[in-house]
């Protein structure tokens, strides 16, 4: 026991260093190469930081345990949608008021594959299948990339990256060139030592003797966010708010196309007939949390009393609510 603990602070020591460096290096990129925080998070940030719930989640379901491989993907949703909450007690200024309008459109698109994926597993019975992956795989993993071109599109549209989001050159001793090979290495390293943590939360919580379902939704997820917990808040001490709110809704939409992937898998049938719909309860608390997201993105409602918001208050509650139903 001694050991898996030393091991996964270990793992968790080189996450938190890798982690800062992604989010320096992913900056740079966002201003030399013009694409802007937003894109940047909810694209390159996203797909390195979520790729230790894809490792999982093929791992469990080649070796056919769907209940871990959906408890990661669900858990991991709530998870991060929990970390804007934190990300807003930090801030000084409350956090909504600071971001752009494409993260309203973010919140919502991936609010909408959430209940997409909590539909699919309560209705597994009634799709079709392509040999044993489940019809429903192709619309997830297709809205996904849907989502990804309409907020592509908005930013181009209407926010116009040329916004300049009030940085300047702040970069210009690092050329896009490099930038770019050092982002690739340190997400090498990042997701190194992130991959690691599954199997170790999994050793650990199986010694006390814990369903596999909740240890998906809790300790699998948890150790596969870290990379989003460690990324983001390093992006807000960079200042990068935008960055840092995009690398979570994004990881979120990527993490149900995960789930399309881990079904290419799990050679048992369909995945979706294959996990309890105990998962699209967590789904669906993920989806209203989404929706808890985009109220304080619209509405920005004042603060409760100092740095505690509504907002703060509805995603803690869901979240606690959606783990204790997940035992």
């Amino acid at each position: 026991m001694l050991m898996i603990v030393t091991l996964f602070a270990l793992c968790a020591l080189v996450i938190v260093v890798s982690g800062a460096r992604l989010s320096y290096y992913g900056d740079v990129i966002a201003e030399r190469s013009g694409l802007g925080q937003a894109w940047v998070g909810v694209i390159a940030m996203a797909s390195v930081t979520s790729l230790p719930e894809l490792v999982t989640g093929v791992s469990a379901s080649i070796i056919g345990a769907p209940e871990i491989a959906a408890g990661d993907v669900v858990g991991s949703c709530l998870f991060n949608l929990l970390i804007l909450g934190v990300l807003d007690l930090l801030s000084p200024k409350p956090l909504f008021h600071r971001l752009r309008p494409v993260h309203t459109l973010s919140a919502a698109l991936g609010a909408i594959l959430l209940l997409a994926l909590a539909a699919s597993i309560l209705t597994a019975s009634r799709w079709p299948s392509i040999g044993w992956v489940g019809a429903p795989s192709i619309v997830l993993f297709g809205g996904y990339m849907m989502a990804v071109r309409s907020i592509y599109n908005y930013e181009h549209t209407h926010d116009q990256v040329a916004e300049s989001e009030g940085l300047g050159e702040r970069y210009a001793h690092l050329s896009l060139k490099s930038a770019l090979w050092r982002y690739a290495g340190t997400a090498v390293v990042l997701v190194g030592a992130a991959a690691n943590l599954p199997g170790l939360a999994v050793r650990f919580a199986e010694a006390t003797g814990l369903a596999q379902g909740f240890v998906g939704t809790a300790f699998v997820a948890l150790s596969t966010s870290l990379p989003e917990v460690v990324v983001s808040l390093a992006a807000m001490r960079l200042g990068a708010w935008d960055m840092a709110v995009a690398n979570v809704l994004g990881s979120n939409m990527f993490n149900v196309a995960i789930f399309a992937v881990d079904d290419v898998f799990f050679t048992d049938g369909p995945i979706f007939a294959a996990v309890s719909q105990g998962h699209a309860i967590t789904a669906i608390a993920a989806a209203t949390m989404s929706a808890i997201v985009i109220v304080g993105l619209t509405a920005r409602p004042p603060r409760l009393f100092g740095r505690v918001s509504w907002t703060l208050v509805g995603l803690t509650a869901i979240y606690l609510t959606a783990t204790w139903l997940a035992l």
